[in-house]
């Protein structure tokens, strides 16, 4: 993994480049690689709206969000595990009213007005 350096430090190597600093001499001075180094000035150009692509804010959310996507996607998937282990895998052939939770015909019927403790 590329060593990681901070958005100031960046920030001054792509504005010398900006200002008309090769490239190779500019990355020479701090230690960073060439490519690092081209694929700052090419993301600023993006950020800058001068080159079309994805901005660094935008390719931060998306970063987020795919994130969220696997996570959810891992909880959906241990959720149907855990309903195939309990029996609950199968849709309930009359609707999503379960039919242990209906009253049988001819029973009494319970009510919670009914009730008194």
């Amino acid at each position: 993994m590329p060593r990681p350096y901070p958005p100031e430090f960046r920030a001054r190597a792509v504005a010398l480049v900006r200002a008309g600093k090769p490239i190779s001499r500019v990355a020479a001075e701090p230690g960073v690689s060439e490519g690092g180094l081209h694929n700052w000035v090419r993301q600023d150009r993006i950020d800058r709206g001068e080159r079309p692509g994805l901005t660094t804010p935008e390719g931060t959310e998306l970063a987020k969000a795919r994130k969220r996507i696997r996570q959810l996607e891992t909880e959906v998937e241990i959720l149907k595990r855990a309903a195939k282990l309990l029996g609950e895998d199968r849709p309930d052939p009359k609707g999503s009213t379960r039919s242990e939770d209906l009253p049988v015909p001819g029973s009494p019927r319970r009510s919670v007005a009914g009730c008194r403790a």
